[in-house]
Protein backbone atom coordinates (compact mmCIF):
# COMPACT_ATOMS: atom_id res chain seq x y z
CA UNK A 1 0.00 0.00 0.00
CA UNK A 2 1.48 3.33 -1.11
CA UNK A 3 1.57 6.33 1.36
CA UNK A 4 -0.78 8.68 1.34
CA UNK A 5 -0.88 11.96 -0.77
CA UNK A 6 0.51 14.52 1.52
CA UNK A 7 3.72 12.16 3.02
CA UNK A 8 4.33 11.16 -0.71
CA UNK A 9 4.85 15.17 -1.12
CA UNK A 10 6.79 15.56 2.15
CA UNK A 11 9.65 13.10 0.97
CA UNK A 12 9.25 13.54 -2.82
CA UNK A 13 8.71 16.82 -3.48
CA UNK A 14 10.00 17.02 -6.99
CA UNK A 15 9.14 13.90 -8.07
CA UNK A 16 11.63 11.09 -7.22
CA UNK A 17 12.76 9.58 -3.72
CA UNK A 18 16.15 11.39 -3.70
CA UNK A 19 18.61 9.43 -1.13
CA UNK A 20 21.59 10.52 -0.10
CA UNK A 21 24.52 7.84 -0.26
CA UNK A 22 28.08 7.87 1.57
CA UNK A 23 30.64 5.42 -0.21
CA UNK A 24 32.53 6.69 2.34
CA UNK A 25 31.45 4.32 4.73
CA UNK A 26 31.65 0.58 3.68
CA UNK A 27 28.91 -0.88 6.10
CA UNK A 28 26.22 1.35 4.58
CA UNK A 29 27.25 1.08 1.08
CA UNK A 30 30.17 0.24 -2.01
CA UNK A 31 30.41 0.31 -5.43
CA UNK A 32 28.93 -3.29 -6.67
CA UNK A 33 32.01 -5.25 -8.42
CA UNK A 34 30.04 -5.84 -11.08
CA UNK A 35 28.45 -2.88 -12.24
CA UNK A 36 29.87 -0.07 -10.32
CA UNK A 37 27.06 1.30 -8.79
CA UNK A 38 26.33 1.71 -5.27
CA UNK A 39 24.94 -1.41 -3.25
CA UNK A 40 24.54 -2.23 0.31
CA UNK A 41 21.97 -1.75 3.28
CA UNK A 42 21.67 2.08 3.23
CA UNK A 43 20.52 1.34 -0.82
CA UNK A 44 18.27 -1.85 0.08
CA UNK A 45 16.33 1.21 2.53
CA UNK A 46 16.23 3.73 -0.14
CA UNK A 47 14.96 1.18 -2.28
CA UNK A 48 12.17 0.47 0.14
CA UNK A 49 11.08 3.26 1.47
CA UNK A 50 10.71 4.60 -2.63
CA UNK A 51 8.45 1.80 -2.98
CA UNK A 52 6.35 2.18 0.31
CA UNK A 53 5.91 5.95 -1.21
CA UNK A 54 5.34 4.53 -4.42
CA UNK A 55 7.80 6.81 -6.24
CA UNK A 56 11.12 6.50 -7.93
CA UNK A 57 14.42 6.07 -6.56
CA UNK A 58 17.25 8.46 -7.79
CA UNK A 59 20.63 7.83 -5.80
CA UNK A 60 22.58 10.95 -5.42
CA UNK A 61 26.36 9.51 -4.20
CA UNK A 62 28.71 10.86 -2.04
CA UNK A 63 32.58 10.09 -0.79
CA UNK A 64 32.18 11.84 1.92
CA UNK A 65 29.66 11.99 5.33
CA UNK A 66 30.41 15.94 5.45
CA UNK A 67 28.85 16.02 1.52
CA UNK A 68 25.94 13.98 1.97
CA UNK A 69 24.78 15.58 5.72
CA UNK A 70 25.29 19.04 3.76
CA UNK A 71 22.79 17.90 0.87
CA UNK A 72 19.89 16.61 3.40
CA UNK A 73 20.82 19.86 5.23
CA UNK A 74 19.90 22.45 2.18
CA UNK A 75 17.37 20.26 0.45
CA UNK A 76 19.97 18.91 -2.31
CA UNK A 77 18.40 15.41 -1.02
CA UNK A 78 15.31 14.11 0.59
CA UNK A 79 16.52 11.50 3.03
CA UNK A 80 19.75 10.21 3.84
CA UNK A 81 22.11 7.88 5.77
CA UNK A 82 24.04 9.28 8.65
CA UNK A 83 25.53 8.62 12.19
CA UNK A 84 23.29 10.20 15.03
CA UNK A 85 25.22 13.56 15.84
CA UNK A 86 23.41 16.91 17.85
CA UNK A 87 25.32 18.99 15.36
CA UNK A 88 23.38 17.62 12.72
CA UNK A 89 20.86 16.85 14.54
CA UNK A 90 20.32 20.76 14.16
CA UNK A 91 19.04 20.91 10.48
CA UNK A 92 18.13 16.98 10.28
CA UNK A 93 15.19 14.82 12.20
CA UNK A 94 16.74 11.32 13.12
CA UNK A 95 15.11 8.21 13.45
CA UNK A 96 16.28 5.89 16.47
CA UNK A 97 19.78 4.03 14.55
CA UNK A 98 18.73 0.77 12.40
CA UNK A 99 22.95 -0.26 12.69
CA UNK A 100 25.45 0.36 15.71
CA UNK A 101 29.04 0.35 13.95
CA UNK A 102 31.99 0.65 15.96
CA UNK A 103 34.72 3.42 16.26
CA UNK A 104 38.60 2.46 16.69
CA UNK A 105 41.60 3.61 16.50
CA UNK A 106 44.84 2.23 14.50
CA UNK A 107 48.72 2.72 15.82
CA UNK A 108 51.57 1.53 14.71
CA UNK A 109 53.65 -1.48 15.79
CA UNK A 110 56.44 0.26 18.01
CA UNK A 111 53.83 3.42 19.42
CA UNK A 112 54.07 3.46 22.79
CA UNK A 113 50.35 3.87 22.90
CA UNK A 114 48.20 0.89 24.30
CA UNK A 115 44.76 1.53 25.39
CA UNK A 116 41.92 4.31 24.24
CA UNK A 117 42.18 6.62 26.90
CA UNK A 118 45.69 7.19 26.21
CA UNK A 119 45.06 8.78 23.46
CA UNK A 120 44.11 12.04 24.58
CA UNK A 121 47.53 13.62 25.32
CA UNK A 122 49.27 16.56 24.45
CA UNK A 123 51.41 16.40 21.08
CA UNK A 124 49.18 13.07 19.94
CA UNK A 125 48.13 13.80 16.76
CA UNK A 126 45.02 12.29 15.63
CA UNK A 127 43.68 11.68 11.89
CA UNK A 128 40.09 11.23 10.62
CA UNK A 129 37.67 11.74 8.13
CA UNK A 130 36.46 15.58 7.56
CA UNK A 131 32.61 15.58 8.84
CA UNK A 132 32.73 12.37 9.75
CA UNK A 133 30.76 11.23 12.86
CA UNK A 134 33.75 10.67 14.60
CA UNK A 135 35.09 13.85 13.41
CA UNK A 136 32.29 15.45 15.51
CA UNK A 137 32.77 13.28 18.33
CA UNK A 138 36.24 13.86 18.71
CA UNK A 139 35.79 17.59 18.18
CA UNK A 140 34.23 17.72 21.08
CA UNK A 141 36.00 14.69 23.32
CA UNK A 142 39.29 15.34 23.32
CA UNK A 143 40.78 17.96 25.06
CA UNK A 144 44.52 17.79 24.65
CA UNK A 145 44.90 15.56 20.90
CA UNK A 146 44.88 17.62 17.92
CA UNK A 147 42.70 15.99 15.49
CA UNK A 148 43.92 16.26 11.80
CA UNK A 149 41.29 15.92 9.15
CA UNK A 150 41.36 13.91 6.22
CA UNK A 151 39.46 14.83 3.13
CA UNK A 152 37.40 11.50 3.19
CA UNK A 153 37.22 8.46 5.40
CA UNK A 154 39.24 6.06 3.33
CA UNK A 155 41.71 8.46 2.99
CA UNK A 156 42.64 8.58 6.98
CA UNK A 157 44.76 5.95 7.26
CA UNK A 158 46.91 7.17 3.80
CA UNK A 159 46.64 10.53 5.45
CA UNK A 160 47.80 9.03 8.64
CA UNK A 161 50.86 7.33 7.64
CA UNK A 162 51.73 9.98 4.45
CA UNK A 163 51.86 12.86 7.15
CA UNK A 164 53.49 10.29 10.11
CA UNK A 165 50.73 11.42 12.28
CA UNK A 166 50.18 9.41 15.87
CA UNK A 167 46.65 7.42 15.41
CA UNK A 168 44.18 6.73 12.99
CA UNK A 169 40.01 6.91 13.81
CA UNK A 170 37.63 5.73 11.81
CA UNK A 171 35.08 2.69 11.84
CA UNK A 172 36.87 -0.22 12.54
CA UNK A 173 36.09 -2.75 9.15
CA UNK A 174 37.94 0.22 7.10
CA UNK A 175 40.99 0.57 9.62
CA UNK A 176 41.32 -3.71 9.17
CA UNK A 177 40.86 -3.13 5.69
CA UNK A 178 43.74 -0.35 5.38
CA UNK A 179 45.81 -2.15 7.57
CA UNK A 180 46.15 -5.10 5.39
CA UNK A 181 47.29 -2.59 2.47
CA UNK A 182 49.72 -1.10 5.46
CA UNK A 183 51.92 -3.59 7.02
CA UNK A 184 53.42 -2.44 10.73
CA UNK A 185 49.86 -1.74 12.18
CA UNK A 186 47.83 -2.92 14.96
CA UNK A 187 44.27 -1.46 16.33
CA UNK A 188 44.14 -0.36 19.94
CA UNK A 189 41.30 -3.30 21.82
CA UNK A 190 37.97 -1.86 22.51
CA UNK A 191 36.25 0.56 20.67
CA UNK A 192 36.40 4.98 21.40
CA UNK A 193 32.49 5.01 20.71
CA UNK A 194 29.27 3.42 19.62
CA UNK A 195 27.82 4.67 15.85
CA UNK A 196 24.51 4.74 15.80
CA UNK A 197 23.80 4.78 12.20
CA UNK A 198 20.01 6.34 11.28
CA UNK A 199 17.95 7.73 8.51
CA UNK A 200 17.15 11.28 8.32
CA UNK A 201 15.45 14.09 6.44
CA UNK A 202 14.94 17.88 6.28
CA UNK A 203 13.16 18.94 9.68
CA UNK A 204 11.16 21.53 6.97
CA UNK A 205 9.70 18.01 5.72
CA UNK A 206 7.41 18.40 9.44
CA UNK A 207 6.52 15.72 11.67
CA UNK A 208 4.36 13.74 10.40
CA UNK A 209 6.98 12.78 7.52
CA UNK A 210 8.99 12.29 10.69
CA UNK A 211 7.27 10.13 12.56
CA UNK A 212 6.49 7.91 9.04
CA UNK A 213 10.18 7.63 8.42
CA UNK A 214 10.87 6.53 11.76
CA UNK A 215 8.02 3.87 11.82
CA UNK A 216 9.58 2.33 8.84
CA UNK A 217 13.10 1.87 10.45
CA UNK A 218 11.50 0.20 13.17
CA UNK A 219 9.60 -2.17 10.63
CA UNK A 220 13.09 -3.15 9.10
CA UNK A 221 14.62 -3.95 12.24
CA UNK A 222 11.39 -6.15 13.48
CA UNK A 223 11.27 -7.75 9.90
CA UNK A 224 14.69 -8.50 9.56
CA UNK A 225 15.19 -6.69 6.23
CA UNK A 226 18.46 -4.70 8.02
CA UNK A 227 19.72 -8.12 9.14
CA UNK A 228 19.27 -9.51 5.59
CA UNK A 229 21.00 -7.28 4.25
CA UNK A 230 23.67 -6.74 6.06
CA UNK A 231 23.93 -10.57 5.48
CA UNK A 232 23.37 -10.50 1.85
CA UNK A 233 25.78 -7.99 1.45
CA UNK A 234 28.38 -10.12 3.14
CA UNK A 235 28.92 -6.62 6.55
CA UNK A 236 30.40 -8.65 9.42
CA UNK A 237 30.87 -6.33 12.62
CA UNK A 238 28.08 -4.29 12.38
CA UNK A 239 25.20 -4.88 14.65
CA UNK A 240 21.00 -4.19 14.04
CA UNK A 241 20.20 -1.80 16.42
CA UNK A 242 17.44 -2.96 19.22
CA UNK A 243 14.06 -2.06 17.86
CA UNK A 244 12.66 1.10 19.94
CA UNK A 245 10.33 0.76 22.91
CA UNK A 246 7.00 2.57 21.25
CA UNK A 247 7.23 2.78 17.35
CA UNK A 248 4.33 4.65 17.52
CA UNK A 249 6.39 7.96 18.66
Amino acid sequence: MTAPTHIRQAFAPTGPLRASINLGNPILANKGPATGRPVGVSIDLAMGLAQRLGVELELIVFDAAGKSVEAVSNGQADVGFFAIDPLRGESIAFTAPYVLIEGCYLVREDAQLQHNDEVDRSGTRVAVGKGSAYDLFLSRELKHADVVRAPTSPAVVDEFVRQGLDVAAGVKQQLEHDQARHPGLRLLPGRFMVIQQAMGLPKGRGPQAAHYLHRFVEEMKLSDFVAASLFQHGIQGASVAPATRDTAT
